[in-house]
This record gives C-alpha cells, structure tokens and sequence, in this order.
C-alpha cells in the first residue's frame, strides 16, 4: 500500500470511528485536499501521518470531524416536505391545542431548521391560531452550529429557495455588506425565527439521543443518512424512530429509504412517513 492510500485509509478508518460516516471510494481527491487543509489550518508542523496520529489520541478531534463532513443544503430544500407540514401536519396537531415539538437532525448552517421555523409561522398566521412550537436542530460539526446560531446568509436577489407561500423579507433582516456580487444580500435571520430553534451538537452515530421516548411530533433526517452505511443507517432510524409520537411524522431525503422501519409506518407520500406502532 502507498503513503497516500495508507493516509486515505486511515482518515476513512478514523472518521467512521468517530462518526460512522463512511466515506466511498471515489473520495480520494476530497481527502487529500480536506487533510493538507486541516493540516494548514491547524498549523500542524509535522507530517501527514503526524497530524492522523495525533488525532487518534484526541487531538484536534472536533477540527477532524469539521473538516471531513458535508454540509450542502439550502432553505425549503425538497419544498414539498415543507407544505405537507403546512398543510397536514401542522392544521391536524392544532386540534389538539397541544405544544408542537420538531426535530432537525444533521442541521448543518441552519436553512432547514429555520425553513421549518418559517413553515411554522406562516400555518400560524395562515390559520389566526397560536402555535406554541419549538425545534431542536443537531449536527455534528461545531462550525456550522455557530453559523446557523448566527442567523447570517448570502443571498442572491435572484434566487429560487423560497417558495411562493411565503415572503423572505418578513423573516430576514437586510444587511449592507460592500464586495458582494452585485446579485448578492446579505440576509441575517429576524429574532422571532431564531427563538423558536435550539442548537446542539450531537452525533447521529451515538448509542443513545438525549431525548425522551415519544418526544417529538415531527422528525427531519434528510440526505443525512447517505454518508452512512446501510447497516448504520438503519441504525440511525430506529433510534430516531424511538423518539417520534405514534402518529407523528418522519421525513427522510429523496434518495433515501426507510428500509425496515417501512413495517411500522404508513407512507403517505413522497418520503413522508406516519409511524403507526412502536418498534420492537
């Protein structure tokens, strides 16, 4: 084996480790300029093989995992998930008058969390009912925590995120910002937005969340479990599953499969799940 195979090897060994991310075979190119850029950052003086070695006992643990993880999304990603909360989910809990409890896994910088946020607000006003709701929004990479907490984005005026239902500025600040490209604002999330969604980290691969059973309403783990292998994906969901109310609602990603747990849900659309009993 080559150095750098060696070196590749040892950062897939050392990420599942500490993740259960499985990083797939054609990632050669990301690893190797994920490492030199860790290394940089780090100001690490030693060699590659140094720098694995020394995470390995601990060190620089937290930048590691920052540096090898994926964090692509935007806000209202698969935008129909969004409008079954709003028009399904949302209006079904609000006969019940009771407190509605979201959960966000794999946060990443904050959009989706927040999109569910707005979601929320817009049923609200939609329907003239209060709705008393809160969101719990992880990941496993400190960095993007801190930026999602910060509410801050970049913002190009000719954007499609938002869908026709809602209007950003009623939840976005304008901020003047000079070198921007001339289609480009930068827009900071408005108090009332950021009130409703707790940040935490949190690593989907742990043994055990730290939630109640039957805790939350709504459940979000989107193009999240992909970087999992298929035995630790099912993992993920059945642990994320002990979590969710009989009758609440799970959403997974577009390319993404409930696998086992399909026995104990009803699919009533475009991965969108009801769980109808508990896991065994």
């Amino acid at each position: 084996m080559d150095d750098t195979l060696h070196l590749h090897e040892k950062v897939k060994e050392l990420l599942y480790s500490f993740t259960g991310i499985t990083l797939t075979e054609n990632k050669d190119i990301m690893i190797s300029n994920r490492l030199h850029k860790l290394k940089r950052n780090a100001s690490f003086h030693g060699s590659l093989d140094d720098l694995l070695e020394a995470i390995k006992e601990g060190n620089y643990k937290t930048e590691f995992i920052n540096a090898f993880t994926t964090n692509k999304t935007h806000f209202f990603r698969e935008e129909f998930h969004f409008a079954d909360l709003k028009n399904r989910v949302l209006p079904e809990l609000l006969k019940h008058n009771q407190d509605v409890k979201l959960y966000c896994s794999a946060s990443s910088t904050g959009e989706e969390p927040y999109s569910m946020a707005m979601t929320i607000l817009e049923t609200q006003e939609e329907l003239g009912k209060k709705i008393n709701a809160t969101i719990i929004a992880t990941d496993i990479d400190t960095n993007v925590l801190q930026y999602a907490a910060n509410g801050i984005y970049r913002f190009s005026k000719s954007s499609k995120e938002f869908p026709s239902w809602l209007k950003p500025q009623k939840y976005f600040k304008k901020r003047v910002e000079k070198n921007l490209a001339s289609e480009e604002i930068l827009i900071k999330v408005k108090p009332e937005l950021q009130k409703m969604v707790t940040f935490q980290v949190m690593n989907l691969n742990d043994a055990n969340y730290p939630f109640a059973k039957n805790q939350f309403d709504v459940v979000f783990c989107r193009n999240v479990l992909i970087y999992f292998s298929a035995i630790d994906q099912e993992k993920i969901l059945f642990r994320l599953f002990r979590h969710l109310k009989i009758g609440g609602t799970l959403y997974i990603g577009h390319s993404e499969s409930p696998g086992k747990l399909e026995a104990y849900v009803r699919r009533i659309g475009q991965n969108i799940f009801i769980k109808e009993k508990e896991v065994s």
